[in-house]
């Protein structure tokens, strides 16, 4: 196997490639990349048994073959080429080499007959998706995602059709939930809704953030997820299981409803978390008429407060938030102001845009 490509071309498909590669694994030969050359260019695999890329790129092929080298070691070293273009030829006993202008690279691979295959997909019925619409539905909701192990079933965003073309996604980790509706005409031929891990929704992301105006599509197949867009193919297993009732967490609109500027509320949650207890963030929230206080109380540090002027004129309460918790969902809205909904001390908070729960955050409240 011999091709001669761009040094960047190169790099672009070894960058996707370092977010799906296992570092520490058991099995050494998922920590490679798959690297297929053909008389129409080079397709580059990273796969790690439950996210899988398939890339293409051109190149010129004198002698097609494939190979198994390491996504790391290769990446750094595409990175220090002296010239821009390399040169990569397969050598005896799974070696290869690399060459650039002066510099010469000789690296240890692996038999290419070892690399696990990908789950073929030919069933999934795939759907033309907005790539700005499915990415802000993911930046949207992925915070929210647990990362409990032992709560498999919230490792992942719930993925649901909705009549009427339209689809939510939800994702929670028990403390805090987030949901997102938004019309992505096509039928997924989805009985009901699917876990999509955090881990390929990450992947997509980064894929979506390349270029997203660029076509793409996405369908399901059985325990499958697959992506496409001119060039690349994306794979993922989803996560089998029942994602919870999760209407059931979602209040109905509060009894307190308060209408706050977004960036004043961050600001203020950021600034008086600093003397919050450790790790909890653990914030105040007090509404009386016409103002909102966040404070904070720290045995070791002191305390701290921070008033801000809304209108509001439902009764007094104080309830306990995770400050976090709530500049991560305000962090994702756009609008200028917030509406914040509030049963007793007791219930969540829900958060969400004015007049608009398209996108809806609800966040427990905890004690202080």
């Amino acid at each position: 196997m011999e091709f001669r490509i761009a040094a960047e071309e190169l790099k672009r498909a070894l960058y996707r490639a370092q977010g799906i590669v296992e570092r520490k694994t058991t099995m050494p030969i998922l920590s490679n990349v798959l690297v297929n050359a053909t008389k129409s260019g080079v397709q580059i695999t990273a796969f790690d048994l439950d996210v899988g890329i398939v890339s293409e790129h051109p190149a010129e092929v004198t002698k097609p073959g494939s190979l198994t080298l390491s996504a790391k070691t290769v990446f750094d070293i595409v990175q220090n080429l002296p010239e821009p273009q390399v040169t990569v030829r397969k050598l005896p006993n799974q070696y290869a080499e690399l060459q650039s202008g002066s510099a010469h690279f000789k690296i240890v691979g692996m038999s290419p007959e070892e690399y696990p295959k990908l789950p073929k997909e030919e069933s999934a019925s795939l759907v033309s998706v907005p790539g700005p619409v499915l990415l802000e539905m993911i930046r949207k909701t992925a915070f929210a995602i647990s990362t409990d192990e032992t709560r498999y079933i919230l490792n992942g965003v719930f993925f649901e059709p909705r009549e009427g073309g339209k689809v939510r996604m939800v994702a929670t980790d028990g403390h805090r939930l987030a949901l997102v509706e938004r019309e992505l005409a096509g039928d997924f031929k989805l009985k009901g809704g699917v876990i999509i891990p955090r881990k390929g929704l990450h992947e997509l992301r980064r894929l979506l953030d390349e270029a997203p105006d660029a076509e793409c599509a996405l369908g399901f197949a059985e325990n499958s997820a697959l992506f496409r867009k001119p060039g690349l193919t994306m794979v993922m297993r989803l996560i089998d299981g029942q994602f919870p009732e999760y209407q059931r967490v979602i209040p109905k609109e509060g009894e307190r409803k308060v209408r706050i500027p977004r960036v004043r509320f961050i600001e203020a949650l950021k600034r008086i978390a600093l003397l919050s207890v450790d790790k909890s963030n653990a914030v105040k929230i007090g509404l009386t008429s016409n103002q909102l206080r966040i404070s904070s109380q720290n045995p070791d540090l002191g305390e701290a407060k921070d008033d801000l002027d809304v209108h509001y004129d439902g009764g007094d309460i104080t309830i306990g938030f995770n400050a976090r918790y709530l500049t991560d969902v305000l962090s994702v809205l756009e609008t200028d102001e917030v509406s914040f909904e509030l049963g007793d001390d007791h219930s969540p908070g829900v958060v969400h845009a004015p007049g608009d729960r398209t996108y809806t955050a609800v966040v427990m409240p905890m004690r202080v």
